[in-house]
């Protein structure tokens, strides 16, 4: 062991001896071993709830499974979305204590659909984070949109819109920026 990391573990240790606290990510860890989430496409009427992270493995089947539920429902085309991105659900979900599962409005989005919509409303941008598998639009039954946004800003995971007309808010993994 380093002495960067021996320190660590000693100071950490005597911590937690000391208080009874242990480090926040440890202990983020600690408190779920298991990462759940749970979606119903609004599109398709496709549900699932599925454990897609262990501590800090992330399960091929589950991924895959999630990728096909949040896939371009215009063309069924399935790409992989950012686990960054799920975690970031997990977070929200955690974080509003989520008895629903996520209604999903958009997934990913094929650059096809992209620019039809793009094309259809000013509001959708022409490089979006959708097409990468790094955004999503939720709602959340049993929680009000502004409750939603408000907590999806708190996290600083990246980027939240609110588009209460259209009854959804946006979340993705780029630069921290709300709209």
């Amino acid at each position: 062991m380093t002495k960067v990391l021996r320190r660590q573990f000693i100071k950490y240790g005597a911590l937690a001896a000391v208080t009874g606290m242990v480090p926040r990510s440890a202990q983020a860890r600690a408190q779920t071993p298991e990462c759940r989430l749970a979606f119903y496409s609004t599109h398709t009427g496709e549900s699932l709830d599925v454990v897609y992270r262990i501590g800090d493995d992330y399960i091929a089947e589950a991924l895959a499974q999630i990728n096909h539920v949040l896939r371009d429902h215009r063309n069924n085309e399935v790409q992989a979305m950012r686990p960054e991105l799920l975690d970031l659900l997990h977070a929200l979900s955690t974080r509003l204590e989520a008895a629903t599962p996520f209604q999903v409005i958009s997934g990913y989005r094929s650059p096809d659909s992209n620019r039809l919509l793009a094309a259809q409303n000013e509001g959708v941008a022409k490089h979006s984070l959708h097409t990468e598998g790094k955004a999503i639009d939720i709602r959340l039954p049993g929680c009000d949109l502004p409750l939603l946004h408000r907590a999806a800003i708190a996290l600083r995971l990246g980027g939240v819109g609110y588009y209460a007309r259209s009854d959804f808010v946006h979340v993705d993994i780029g630069r921290v920026r709300y709209w």
